[in-house]
């Protein structure tokens, strides 16, 4: 029994065996219960209060997409958390922003990660953008039995397509319906708010740096209204989370950065509460 039991080095036959580029199909196979929605369903009724996290944002121009998000995360009325991470990247080209029941949402992010780097190792080759946004629509479907009870996941997708040379946003909803977004996106509880924002402020010709303010921006009208988005946090050193993805790939700003676009919009705000109008033709 013991012979049996201890570890021979070996890796399992699973991992020797030639089958699917996909890992999420992989894992259906050989570890299903490994699988978020493969889990059984909550044994409770009525609601559960677990933390969950809001708002995300997206906008587009010329040479790539902007992809932000707030850091608060709540239970109820209470503030769980105030400095929480939602957005990741998903890749060299692409990333993440997740709102909605906060701990399935990074295990969500972490599987996706795997996925892409999966199947870039089998095949040699990434993924399409439109084939990455395909993917993570079908791991959104695979959590609506724990959507159903309240714990839903509702990502925004964004990324550099290589091939259309031309950064792109994709929004889903809890049944893993794709739509891809023109120019700007929102999701979240604060997302009403965060989308009239942009709507409002939003032009084909932004730069990167415009793009990155008026994201911030958007976080910060959010915030005034809904109270699951937490603004910028100036006594606790607390700003959005603000990514960067062209044909150089992913990147973070830096919270050197980050700060500043956010104090500079705190300053403004001090002399416009509403912030800036739209321009009247």
């Amino acid at each position: 029994m013991e012979a049996n039991t201890r570890s021979t080095g070996r890796l399992p036959a699973a991992f020797l065996t030639p089958g699917s580029s996909s890992f999420l199909d992989f894992l259906s196979e050989h570890s299903p219960e490994l699988l978020p929605g493969k889990r059984p369903l909550l044994p409770v009724q009525g609601a559960v209060e677990i933390p969950h996290g809001t708002t995300i944002v997206a906008s587009t121009f010329p040479g790539g997409v902007v992809l932000a998000g707030d850091r608060r995360a709540t239970m109820g009325n209470v503030i769980a958390q105030r400095d929480i991470e939602k957005v990741f990247p998903a890749d060299e080209y692409s990333a993440v922003g997740i709102a909605g029941t906060a701990g399935l949402a990074v295990e969500m992010v972490k599987l996706f990660q795997l996925e892409l780097e999966h199947f870039e190792k089998v095949e040699g080759a990434q993924l399409s953008l439109e084939g990455k946004a395909n993917r993570l629509s079908t791991m959104i479907r695979s959590n609506l039995g724990m959507a159903l009870q309240g714990l839903a996941v509702v990502p925004l997708f964004a990324g550099w397509d290589v091939d259309r040379d031309k950064g792109r946003i994709f929004s889903y909803d809890v049944t893993g319906g794709r739509s891809e977004e023109r120019g700007f996106a929102a999701t979240g509880s604060g997302s009403v708010f965060a989308r009239g924002a942009l709507k409002k402020l939003y032009r084909e010709d932004l730069t990167e740096g415009q793009a990155t303010t008026l994201v911030v921006q958007a976080l910060y009208d959010a915030a005034d209204d809904d109270s699951a988005t937490g603004g910028p946090d100036m006594a606790r050193r607390i700003y959005p989370i603000v990514t960067v993805i062209t044909d150089e790939g992913f990147r973070k700003l830096t919270e050197a950065e980050s700060s500043e676009i956010a104090r500079a919009i705190h300053e403004r705000r001090l002399e416009e509460p509403d912030g800036p109008k739209a321009a009247l033709l």
